[in-house]
């Protein structure tokens, strides 16, 4: 696989569908690109510092995104191990300009007429549902007992903003104290160098650093990189854990079939990678892992309640930490991958593309 892609693979809730193609998983060569494109991979240089922490620390092979859908709902899981039922991104969205910028949001401030997510209840019922939620987070979990959070993520303006969640969840979006708890992800070295980072903090990148197709797999590395060495090189390390995790499958083919929890998902498999001085070095998890699996962690850990069924049943990742020994002192911070162009300008023209690839004109 190229590391800048011509163009985005389908992935929305038909896109599932499709690739899965009744179990047979066949079907992933949907749109412009995925003929060519969905059935690639990279090879181990192309992604060396993701390979180097799953060779060091955990990777775990069997780990799915939660909905068998695109961004949005997978990334209410990640904060609420639910979706309030939501399938697909919200319809009707439009893209506005606010002091100069381009503003884009999937949640209680997204602009456009009859905005809507579809949503599936319990008994398969589809119906439709407006893209502001009021559905219980953890991070509100750990307001309650008075253990501090952050949610890192791009701001009104850049592109990625919609993959903020809690933008969706009206209670918290809608009170006062949600720029307390939401800071630019662009400050978020900074802070790590500072140590401000609370007792529990999620990290969402802009787009252009996000490994989305189209853009540069290499420089979405490089950020992440630069995360994990900032931590590694603070005193907060020895009391870390990192979960790190892809959204959904992006288009991209798998060969496993995703286990059926519930109307919902699971969703197609997905990378994730543990890394911590106390994760097991080198340890392959087989366990079946989602988006609810590192909120059980949270919650086990304070001693909270299980906020939904799907938390309750996944499982906490005790088994890839060996937490009765002293935490690892081996961290080694990795170095930056060579990258084509720039991270924020999509090329016209990129040599490792298809002879006669016509790339798309707008990625954003």
């Amino acid at each position: 696989s190229p590391e800048w892609l011509p163009g985005d693979l389908p992935h929305d809730r038909a896109a599932h569908l499709n690739c899965l193609n009744e179990g047979k998983l066949d079907a992933f060569d949907g749109g412009i690109y995925g003929p060519v494109y969905a059935y690639s991979q990279y090879e181990p240089d192309q992604v060396r510092n993701y390979y180097a922490w799953a060779h060091d620390y955990v990777l775990c092979d069997n780990f799915f995104a939660s909905v068998g859908g695109p961004s949005y709902p997978n990334h209410f899981f990640f904060v609420a191990g639910q979706s309030g039922g939501a399938i697909d991104n919200p319809e009707n969205i439009e893209t506005t300009v606010v002091e100069g910028k381009k503003f884009k949001s999937w949640g209680c401030d997204a602009v456009g007429d009859d905005v809507f997510v579809f949503v599936l209840d319990d008994k398969g019922n589809l119906t439709k549902h407006d893209s502001c939620f009021d559905i219980p987070t953890v991070p509100q979990q750990l307001s309650q007992i008075g253990v501090d959070w952050a949610y890192y993520a791009a701001v009104p303006g850049q592109a990625g903003y919609f993959w903020n969640a809690l933008n969706g969840i009206g209670p918290i979006f809608h009170a006062d104290t949600f720029h307390e708890h939401t800071r630019p992800v662009g400050q978020l070295i900074a802070d790590i160098e500072a140590t401000r980072l609370p007792a529990v903090t999620w990290v969402t990148p802009r787009f252009e650093l996000s490994d989305h197709p189209p853009f540069s797999t290499c420089f979405a590395q490089n950020w992440v990189t630069d995360i994990v060495n900032a931590v590694m090189r603070s005193d907060a390390w020895m009391h870390t854990a990192i979960f790190l995790a892809w959204d959904e499958w992006g288009g991209f083919y798998d060969h496993v079939l995703p286990p059926e929890v519930d109307g919902l998902g699971l969703g197609i498999r997905v990378p994730a990678l543990v890394i911590s001085p106390y994760a097991r070095r080198g340890l392959i998890d087989h366990e079946v892992g989602e988006f609810s699996s590192p909120l059980k962690f949270i919650e086990d850990n304070w001693g909270l309640p299980h906020l939904t069924p799907r938390i309750e049943r996944t499982h906490n990742f005790e088994h890839v930490f060996d937490f009765g020994r002293n935490p690892r002192t081996d961290a080694e911070p990795l170095g930056h991958l060579k990258c084509h162009g720039n991270a924020f300008d999509f090329p016209e023209n990129y040599p490792g593309w298809v002879p006669g690839t016509t790339p798309v004109t707008s990625p954003l």
